[in-house]
């Protein structure tokens, strides 16, 4: 043989023992795979159960308060103006409202006189 061909041997038996480390390795991921899964009782069930309905309501109200003290409550102060600015908000979209309808009511009377003395 010559050296070409050694090293072209060495090259294939490199890579089959690479092929083999690697399929050496799925194998190993895949019993640690099933190795993971829940392990069953004698019924037939997991091990691990599902919470039932209260467990969950109380979970639920839990997360709600953890929340809720996350939110940044305004103070009295800011409330208040708020209140006051909503208060001037309305009584400014009454009085719009107010004079529109005056206007309209305004000119269908007019029309009415205009049109229902013929």
């Amino acid at each position: 043989m010559t050296d070409n061909e050694d090293l072209d041997q060495d090259q294939e038996t490199e890579v089959s023992e690479t092929e083999v480390e690697e399929l050496d390795m799925e194998e190993s991921t895949e019993t640690q795979a099933k190795e993971k899964k829940p392990k069953k009782e004698k019924g037939g069930k997991p091990e691990k159960k599902d919470p039932g309905f209260f467990a969950k309501i109380g979970k639920w109200f839990h997360e709600l308060r953890i929340e809720l003290k996350k939110v940044q409550w305004p103070t009295a102060k800011h409330t208040a103006n708020n209140v006051v600015i909503v208060i001037v908000c309305v009584i400014v979209v009454g009085v719009c409202i107010w004079i529109f309808d005056s206007i309209a009511g305004g000119v269908v009377s007019a029309l009415l006189n205009l049109f229902g003395k013929v």
